[in-house]
């Protein structure tokens, strides 16, 4: 069997905000096209180090390849050819109310490329299909559910044809129904475009539902990775804490 090839590699990263140090040496390689979930206590830096991935963030120390090209501190115009490679659905699904469902959809591609009017409905309306909301084309964000928004925020990151899909607390206020939802889009999702999904989650029922391999960051490091099955069978404490969500532990509350 052939190695996998790398999507996206993190070496030494090490991030601060002032006096607080959130990413102490993180250490992690994303195959392509697999689903990986990053989980982790609250507070622990799993959002800081999903933004590094994107270059949202420029690490103080260490690195960050792209398909083997290191983002970490590249100028701002090489890294915005490397963003086009990414969709990012943000927590708060990030929509514009001003904008109709098509359009915040649509914006990206607006942006990049020189379609008419009509071509951008289009599109949008194909990608709000395969999200289950073709009918909200013309409404507002503030009209829907957040489950809705999600799901319009979720066709707006597939818009563009991502090769990386980043997701940051995918499920996050969502009830358990609707959640299941978006487990599921996000599964089929990334299985219909072969693209590499990243989430970063504190729901351990959505990480089992999404994950091929999950990695768990505590205090600044990666101290744990493997399949499903392996996180739920695992005597590493720190996971098997984290996992069954007990208070008892070495683990404490943020």
């Amino acid at each position: 069997m052939s190695e996998r090839e790398i999507a996206l590699s993190v070496r030494d990263v090490e991030k601060s905000f002032g006096t607080q140090r959130v990413l102490l040496g993180v250490d992690l390689d994303i195959y392509k096209g697999e689903s990986l979930v990053i989980i982790g206590p609250s507070g622990c830096g799993k959002s800081v180090l999903l933004r590094h991935l994107i270059g949202l963030h420029e690490p103080d120390a260490g690195t960050v390849h792209v398909n083997g090209v290191d983002i970490a501190h590249m100028n701002r115009s090489s890294l915005y050819e490397v963003r086009k490679k990414f969709g990012m659905l943000f927590q708060n699904s990030a929509l514009f109310d001003s904008m109709t469902v098509g359009e915040n959809v649509a914006i990206g591609l607006k942006e990049h490329f020189n379609l008419s009017r009509d071509e951008l409905h289009k599109t949008a309306l194909v990608q709000l299909e395969l999200v289950g909301l073709a009918d909200a084309v013309h409404k507002r964000p503030s009209e829907l559910s957040g489950g809705m928004r999600k799901r319009v925020a979720l066709a707006r990151t597939i818009a563009m044809d991502p090769e990386i899909i980043l997701y940051d607390e995918p499920t996050t206020g969502l009830d358990p129904i609707t959640a299941d939802v978006i487990n599921n889009l996000i599964r089929s999702l990334q299985k219909r475009f072969h693209a590499t999904s990243i989430t970063v989650t504190h729901d351990m029922v959505s990480a089992y539902k999404i994950a091929d391999r999950i990695a768990m960051l505590h205090k600044g490091k990666i101290i744990y990775e493997g399949s499903v099955q392996e996180v739920q069978t695992t005597d590493n404490p720190y996971v098997k804490q984290f996992i069954h969500g007990t208070a008892e532990g070495p683990v404490t509350a943020a």
